[in-house]
Parts: C-alpha cells; structure tokens; sequence
C-alpha cells in the first residue's frame, strides 16, 4: 500500500495528514504518519490500544498534560503501552508532527530493551536508542516532503529491526493469538500449549510485550469495543458480545476503567475524523451520564 493523504477541514481544524503501512514491515509497524496543520483545539485525549507510538516533532514538542506520565516531549520520543486515557497538548505554533505506530514485536526490535520500563511512560528516545534517535531527527528534518519523510522514517527503523534478534518465537505466538482474537481468548490455555509457567509467561510478556497477557488481552478487547461504539454499532449489548466480555454491564465497567468515561459519554464527544480520539474541550463540558 502506498502512502495515502487526506486533507482534511472541519470546525476541529484544517490539516493534511499522511498515513503509510509498508508491506516490508508488517507485523512490526502499524503505519507511518505525518500531521501538518492546525487545530480548534489544543488538547486531545487519547486511549489505550497495544500500540507504541514513535514521535518526532519538527518544531516546539507536544505536552502530555494527563496521564501516567506527564511533561513536555523531547523533539524525538517514544510511548510505552498505555493503561488507561491520556491527553496531549499541541504548542500554539503547531509544528508538523511525525509519528511510527509499533507493534509490540516491532518496538521490542526496535530498541532491543526491555519494553516494561517504558511502560505508561514518555521517554526521550535519545535515552533509548543513543545516537541513533539523532540520526532519525536529523535526517527526518533534511526531507523536503511529508513522503520523503515518512520514507526516511521507514528506513531507519528497517536498519534497526533488521539487527535485532526479534520477540522469542513462543512468546510471538502467544501475543499472535492474542491479536487474531483482539483479546478474546483464553490465557491459560495458551500459556498451556506454549509450554509456559504462569510466572515465566508474565516475565517474558512484560519484557518483550510490555504488559502481561492478561493485561495485552484487556487492552486489546478494549480496542476492538472502542472501535465498534465508534463506528455507531446499534447496540452496545451486542458490542459487549462481540468483544468478549461477559455482559454489557461488565464491558461498561472496563470501559470507564481504561478510558474514564462511560459508552455514552464517549459517543457524546466530537471525534476527529478518522480517529477515536477527541478534542478535550468537549469532555470537558460533559457531565457525567447513565451507561
């Protein structure tokens, strides 16, 4: 798939926006993207998803303002596996932003460290990767183009993952099943048939994951029952079915949990197109519903 850009302009703002997923580094990268122009507003909450995200910013950082961590981004930084809502603030000048979304497998190659000590957290990826992460800005910031960037982008990470021994083949496997089901599958019973005690498991998940199965599982499910709302499903019974949970009311309770809001708040919220994220503003606003 090549790179395909949408320009977008609502009451949230007028920007391009670049998205690409390379075939070469499926199953490592879920896609490359590039935002340039402005917003209404400058908060936007964000939600848990098992997805790492790779950031650098081509002019004054980004500010996480909520969240487990919080404090201003370094120009290239990385984020660990999120556990519940966070919400990022953009600089008045809102400077082009470039973004890599990793999967566990692709982060784990990528800074070849363990991924629980980057989890809930925004580090600067010059902590990670060394001299590297200045090689990835300065030749980032030499492209004349949102593709010449994203492609440069890609390789970059391609000459990192292709040094790297990789995720262990088992743990792969576990982790494969996990996101073939988005979370909807049974623990124990992979756990059972890699061959894994429940403690080596969780070890070797934390490190190579960056949660433990269970926790990978919950995110995952999440996801997909966030996706679904979003996509206007006629009933959320039906979503909580869907998506593996044992009832709606469970699903309500995860729900809240990880994102902090009920179903209904959430689907009372702008979202930006494309996108489950929304402006903060409007939830701001929003007082606390029925589920």
């Amino acid at each position: 798939m090549g790179i395909v850009t949408q320009r977008v302009a609502s009451p949230l703002g007028c920007w391009t926006h670049s998205r690409w997923s390379p075939p070469h580094l499926a199953g490592l990268v879920e896609s490359f993207w590039y935002f340039e122009g402005t917003v209404t507003f400058a908060r936007e909450r964000n939600f848990p998803d098992g997805i790492f995200e790779l950031i650098v910013h081509f002019g004054e950082p980004y500010r996480v303002v909520e969240g487990g961590w919080t404090g201003r981004c370094s120009t290239a930084c990385f984020g660990g596996l999120q556990a519940s809502s966070w919400v990022v603030e953009a600089p008045a000048s809102s400077p082009p932003v470039l973004g890599v979304r990793l999967h566990p497998a692709g982060a784990y190659a990528l800074l070849a460290t363990p991924l629980s000590e980057v989890s809930g957290l925004t580090v600067d990826l010059q902590d990670l990767a060394g001299r590297a992460a200045d090689e990835l800005i300065e030749c980032c910031h030499g492209a004349v183009s949102a593709e010449e960037r994203l492609r440069r982008a890609a390789d970059w990470v391609m000459q990192r993952v292709a040094r790297s021994p990789g995720v262990d083949p088992a743990v792969a496997w576990v982790a494969g099943q996990i996101e073939r089901s988005q979370g909807a599958v049974s623990i124990s019973e992979l756990r059972e048939r890699a061959g894994f005690s429940k403690t080596r498991l969780a070890n070797a998940f934390r490190a190579q994951i960056g949660a433990t199965p269970k926790q990978y599982a919950r995110t995952l499910r999440f996801r997909r029952a966030l996706a679904m709302v979003n996509a206007g499903a006629d009933s959320l019974a039906g979503v909580a079915l869907a998506a593996g949970y044992y009832d709606q009311p469970h699903m309500n309770a995860e729900f809240r949990e990880l994102s902090g809001f009920s179903p209904r708040e959430f689907l009372a919220a702008r979202r930006y197109p494309e996108s489950v994220s929304i402006a903060e503003t409007f939830f701001q606003d929003l007082a606390p519903g029925p589920l």
